[in-house]
């Protein structure tokens, strides 16, 4: 329930008020007795987070949870972590649960990170005997031992999930919960997580992860629970709801542009656009990408080359399509022209990606312009194939891939 004012009157009589008091005072006794949370406001706007959901997860699966902001996912993981009670029907939990929500959950901003170790084990319901047992495997993990004495409320954001992931992951949980809150470490340590998610769940033991990073959701997990607007929309092989979640996007043509180019004296890229195999920015392995870019050449060139180089997050290059124009002299002559690159399979390991867009005279001549690192986007794997997941990221591919220009 949410209370919300009441428009607010020029002239309200004393009649009014006592109305509108007693109408509360009756409306606060009845949730009192009913047991129900006091909403203050004089209008009553009815509002389920989550709503008409029902699912049972076993024990030892990996289960990813997927939706857009405000979908209802956090909201989901409370009442699983017993944090918040659901208003109506109920939840059967069997095990010792560990829940990672929010960063530093769990943590005293006072206590060291040695102290803080000790007292979200013991939340978690551990002896202190098995804290002591894993206690160098959690400093080690979470990579702070020179910060182990220095109290938390000093630790970066970054450290302090490493330390609180640390402690929930190694305390051998039956369960453990998992929020986007990963996102807050580094690249590095997000691999490292979900490496040790993975170790978890082969142990015999259940994950439930939340993100928005599809790549990691499709490495994790093979079952997926996907929400929209509070319901359950869809249950089942990750690959099909990271599709059904991808479908509900508004566009999946993902943009640069540059308006002011036409104004340039020089030659200039207009725009660059991206039509990745499904939406909300996400290319599945081995299927179909397409790169179209558009320029503006306001005088006659000698020659051009138009080429696309595909980044990972450590600035590796993975692809490289280009297009001389030795042939069709397509960019030759001033105005505005269209080159569209189509790649019938492109073949990306898992993970996040950049482009690289290049306006040149080749070879070695002038560098029109260069654009780098825009149209993120991200590559999941087909089916949840493992197979196609763990190809070596070092692999270099030498693409098929087809242009076509336009000269307008």
């Amino acid at each position: 329930m949410v209370g919300h004012e009441g428009p607010r009157e020029k002239y309200v009589a004393l009649r009014d008020v006592i109305s509108r008091n007693v109408k509360n005072i009756i409306r606060t006794t009845r949730d009192l007795i009913q047991g129900k949370q006091i909403i203050e406001g004089d209008e009553i706007e009815e509002f389920w987070a989550i709503k008409n959901i029902s699912f049972e997860i076993k024990g030892g699966e990996a289960i990813g949870i997927i939706g857009r902001n405000g979908a209802g996912k956090s909201t989901l993981l409370k009442m699983l972590s017993r944090i918040t009670e659901p208003t109506t029907g109920r939840i059967e939990l069997k095990g010792r649960v560990a829940s990672l929500l929010e960063v530093g959950t769990g943590f005293h901003q006072e206590l060291t990170g040695r102290e803080n170790i000790f007292l979200n084990g013991a939340i978690l319901g551990m002896t202190n005997a098995e804290i002591k047992r894993k206690f160098d495997e959690i400093v080690a993990f979470a990579d702070v031992e020179k910060f182990l004495d220095t109290p938390v409320k000093r630790y970066s954001s970054g450290m302090y999930v490493r330390l609180a992931f640390a402690v929930a992951a190694h305390l051998e949980p039956e369960i453990l919960i998992v929020d986007e809150v990963l996102a807050v470490g580094d690249a590095q340590f997000q691999k490292k997580c979900l490496g040790k998610m993975g170790e978890v769940s082969r142990d015999g033991r259940t994950v439930i992860f939340v993100s928005h990073n599809m790549a990691a959701i499709s490495a994790l997990t093979n079952e997926c629970i996907f929400l929209n607007k509070g319901e359950l929309q869809f249950k089942g092989a990750t690959h099909e709801a990271v599709k059904l979640y991808g479908s509900m996007g508004q566009d999946n043509h993902l943009i640069y542009s540059n308006k002011v180019a036409e104004e340039s004296p020089t030659p200039k890229i207009l725009s660059v656009r991206l039509k990745t195999s499904l939406p909300e920015n996400i290319q599945i392995c081995n299927e179909v990408f397409e790169v179209e870019i558009n320029i503006f050449t306001p005088k006659s060139i000698n020659r051009a080359c138009i080429a696309v180089q595909i980044f990972d997050s450590d600035q590796v290059n993975h692809a490289h399509f280009w297009l001389y124009d030795t042939d069709n002299k397509t960019c030759r002559s001033p105005g505005l022209h269209i080159f569209k690159c189509t790649v019938p399979s492109l073949k990306l390991y898992m993970g996040s990606y950049r482009m690289r867009v290049f306006f040149s005279e080749p070879p070695g001549g002038e560098m029109f312009e260069s654009l780098d690192g825009i149209c993120p986007f991200e590559v999941v794997m087909p089916n949840n194939d493992r197979l196609f997941q763990w190809w070596p990221k070092e692999s270099s591919y030498l693409e098929t891939f087809q242009w076509e220009t336009q000269a307008i």
